[in-house]
């Protein structure tokens, strides 16, 4: 049996026992993460999570890009849509974890080697994803969500270190509003 295979005869099991088909749009967490898409951190497991809880967004090494920037304001736009139709405004707001974590691959792209290979090989820019300090990138990034002119600033931000190692999440960046945040 192929991995593919494997993975499809797990979903079976899963939609035999589905009852989570009336989850609201909105995450009951009100939390979106932004992770790496390294299979060794997934949030579902690390937080305990439930289906329907959180938003996650994974891409290479859990960086913010302008496509995150980009996705956080469209969620943004439509909470507050869901929100003008409720009775309740704080549903307007949400949060947002920015987590990266260690032995991360874009360690490797700090080298210029592999930016390099990078580059000749695939045409892609990877130097602005590099990290060589887990808490510089994290205020990099949170910074980045600060300011983006699209990003509603009552949203609150985190920015955490995942040990993949002891599994323990590290917060490096103390929780706030992103207007009020100091990084």
């Amino acid at each position: 049996m192929s991995n593919l295979e494997t993975i499809l005869n797990r979903n079976e099991q899963f939609f035999k026992n589905f009852k989570e088909g009336d989850l609201p749009i909105l995450p009951k967490l009100r939390t979106v993460i932004i992770t790496c898409l390294d299979a060794r951190v997934d949030p579902a497991f690390i937080f305990n999570l439930d289906l329907g809880e959180c938003v996650v967004i994974r891409n290479t090494g859990g960086r913010i890009t302008q496509d995150v920037v980009d996705q956080i304001a469209i969620l943004a736009a439509l909470v507050a849509v869901q929100a003008s139709q409720m009775a309740d405004a704080s549903v307007a707001s949400f949060d947002i974890i920015v987590m990266h974590h260690t032995q991360c691959g874009v360690q490797n792209f700090a080298q210029l080697k592999v930016q390099q290979m990078i580059k000749s090989q695939l045409g892609l820019d990877v130097a602005p994803l590099a990290i060589t300090d887990h808490a510089i990138s994290l205020t990099e990034d949170v910074q980045r969500l600060k300011d983006a002119p699209t990003v509603p600033k009552h949203l609150g931000v985190t920015g955490c270190i995942y040990d993949v190692k002891t599994g323990k999440v590290e917060e490096v960046i103390k929780a706030g509003k992103l207007s009020e945040i100091l990084v």
